[in-house]
């Protein structure tokens, strides 16, 4: 089977960033009246959530590095694609970007009557940071792994709760997991994770898959446990919790922050701003803080992240029809 994340998850070395960091002199070259206006990165989720603090902090950088003001706009609503479609529908000149979780993208033509078609009206023009997914349930759940979790839900069938946003990528991650481990659950939908994990700390549900930013201090204050993450390799914030993929071989989810423009926006254009928020992204100082956020960098050229979306796109489209998951 294909693994959750086409190809392998390349988290930014050294190397790739040198590589990424050789294009801005053409891309400028080639692009020099850009941006010629104040530019806006539309947010399709409200503010606070990982989106909307990753696009604000490289809003910053590339006003200071343009010269003109980069302001973020919040416009949530239909699961990221309200905010979606207003940037697929607008000038293709650079001035009006997107940036969202590249997987309600990826799984939004599966779910939903689009009035825009992700691969086609927009154009990828950089991936920028990459949090994993964790699988965590109440504090006094007895399991303490994948395993023990799955041997739970199959002794007590009908009982074990997952706490999930309908149609959000954590719920689709979770159809996945219990069809690839073979047992049920059920799903009680929120309208979004902090309520999940509110009554996930409280009790009144079993479990959880969850954004690493959002969930870890529920964590580390003892208010629920953890059982796994879904890195495709461990984690380096907390090394010694095992991999959902050590127990489910090519489960990798998570959230995948991707800057997109218009489709139609000039390739010289496209370039500039990928090789300038590669060289930001690259800075010690952004780095840090998208450590602190639980994120690493990720490095992927335009046309491999067009790519990347399309895969995803075709991958999660099959697990909607395998599980038959509409949509109330």
């Amino acid at each position: 089977m294909k693994t959750l994340i086409a190809g392998a998850c390349r988290l930014t070395s050294l190397a790739a960033l040198g590589a990424a960091l050789a294009l801005p002199l053409g891309a400028a070259q080639a692009a020099p009246d850009y941006p010629a206006k104040p530019v806006r990165i539309v947010v399709p989720n409200p503010a606070g959530g990982a989106s909307d603090v990753v696009a604000r902090l490289i809003a910053q950088k590339l006003g200071d590095e343009w010269g003109q003001p980069v302001v973020v706009e919040n416009r949530a609503g239909a699961n990221g694609n309200i905010g979606a479609m207003v940037v697929a529908k607008a000038e293709p000149d650079g001035h009006t970007l997107l940036l969202m979780d590249q997987g309600s993208l990826a799984i939004s033509p599966s779910l939903y009557t689009l009035q825009y078609s992700p691969t086609r009206d927009l154009a990828p023009v950089s991936i920028v940071a990459y949090s994993p997914h964790i699988l965590v349930v109440r504090k006094d759940l007895p399991v303490s792994n994948v395993e023990a979790l799955v041997a739970y839900a199959k002794a007590n069938p009908g009982k074990l709760n997952l706490g999930v946003t309908p149609g959000a990528i954590t719920h689709l991650a979770g159809v996945l997991l219990a069809q690839r481990k073979a047992f049920t659950w059920n799903y009680v939908g929120y309208k979004g994770g902090s309520q999940v994990l509110s009554d996930l700390a409280g009790g009144q549900i079993d479990a959880a898959i969850n954004s690493f930013l959002a969930t870890y201090p529920l964590v580390k204050s003892g208010n629920i446990k953890l059982v796994g993450v879904a890195s495709p390799e461990r984690y380096a914030p907390i090394p010694d919790t095992p991999t959902l993929a050590e127990s489910v071989p090519g489960f990798v989810t998570g959230s995948w922050q991707g800057l997109l423009a218009p489709a139609g926006t000039p390739p010289d254009i496209v370039a500039k701003i990928h090789a300038d928020i590669a060289r930001i992204v690259a800075r010690p100082d952004v780095r840090a803080r998208l450590a602190e956020l639980g994120s690493e960098p990720v490095e992927k050229t335009p046309a491999e992240f067009a790519d990347w979306l399309r895969e995803q796109t075709d991958y999660w489209a099959k697990v909607v029809r395998d599980n038959t998951i509409k949509l109330e």
